[in-house]
């Protein structure tokens, strides 16, 4: 008897994602569309706020959900996101200037949630964790942090290409790699201007595949350090006398 097509793939289903990816996939849809060229509809931010009040919401059920110790951080985070699911829905009542105002904060904050949540399951699980199957470089997950975070746009000028970041730099080299990995995209003319009259920018964002890693390198435990070698002998009185002349 043979097998209909697609059979085979009826339990095929994706795992759903962990409570770090579900905070990373949305944090920053709303503020994407806020920073944007303004709308001629004023409620076009609308559906956007509802949908990330509806995510957050569901990343609060799945910290829940992992039963984790009620730390102090823990119980933080969960209120920060309380807080950011009301201001999306509380946004989507008023016009793009007020809604940008309430969620100004969302995606860093939102990031600081995902941290926060990342340590308390990998505390709980202690050591077993496993590492990601690529783990990425320092640079890398620095560029792909402040990518979540909504703090990397790009332009071109004279036919050269620019990064503009805000907190951690992020080199154009950097950005292409991730580009060519397929874990971070340009969002054409999705950003503001550098300057008043100017050209929109590309808004960077986390692709899937950017999110899932970030979120993998979260939650994982930091790579060990190989043993230190032996220190050097400390130098004789004769020598740090020498050097403090």
């Amino acid at each position: 008897m043979t097998t209909p097509p697609g059979e085979g793939l009826l339990f095929d289903v994706a795992a759903p994602p962990t409570p770090v990816e579900r905070l990373l996939l949305h944090n920053d849809t709303l503020d994407r569309i806020l920073r944007a060229e303004p709308s001629s509809e004023p409620d076009d931010h609308a559906p956007s706020a509802q949908q990330l009040a509806a995510a957050t919401n569901a990343a609060i059920k799945a910290v829940t959900d992992e039963r984790l110790f009620q730390s102090h951080e823990q119980s933080d985070a969960v209120v920060r996101l309380q807080q950011l699911a009301f201001l999306s829905s509380a946004s989507a009542d008023h016009g793009p200037h007020m809604a940008r105002i309430l969620t100004a904060l969302a995606p860093e904050a939102t990031m600081g949630c995902a941290d926060t949540v990342a340590y308390e399951i990998r505390h709980r699980r202690g050591s077993t964790s496993d590492a990601p199957d690529h783990p990425l470089t320092a640079t890398h997950r620095t560029a792909l942090w402040e990518i979540a975070c909504g703090n990397v746009v790009a332009t071109s000028s004279l036919g050269r290409q620019y990064v503009h970041y805000r907190d951690e730099r992020v080199l154009i080299g950097t950005l292409r790699a991730l580009e060519a990995n397929g874990l971070a995209e340009r969002v054409p003319k999705s950003a503001p201007s550098a300057y008043v009259g100017g050209p929109l920018q590309d808004r960077v964002r986390l692709t899937a595949a950017g999110t899932t890693a970030l979120a993998s390198s979260i939650s994982s435990p930091p790579a060990r350090r190989a043993p230190d070698t032996a220190p050097a002998p400390a130098p004789t009185a004769a020598k740090a006398a020498t050097r403090s002349r």
